[in-house]
């Protein structure tokens, strides 16, 4: 059994770690990959590029989306493990 918090704390975690690497990625690209990663990362709501609140929105919005998403996928684990016990 996957322990929900534990699961969905990693995957926050992994979210924001990649969130981080993403935005420093932008430095790294040629203008045209610059300009389709802008556009990318301004499909989160609300998410501006150089206002530094909207960066720490951004952040909050993926950590919200992350911890429903592991919450989800452990419940999912944890109950098609009990299914396939309550068959044997």
């Amino acid at each position: 059994m996957l322990s929900t918090t534990k699961y969905a704390s990693l995957c926050v975690l992994g979210t924001e770690v990649f969130y981080v690497l993403c935005l420093f990625y932008e430095f790294l690209l040629p203008e045209k990959g610059r300009e389709l990663h802008r556009a990318l990362f301004e499909l989160l709501p609300g998410f501006v590029w150089g206002n530094v609140l909207s960066m720490v929105w951004g952040a909050v919005f993926l950590a919200i989306a992350a911890w429903i998403t592991g919450c989800y996928i452990a419940w999912m684990h944890n109950k098609s493990l009990i299914s396939s016990e309550t068959r044997n």
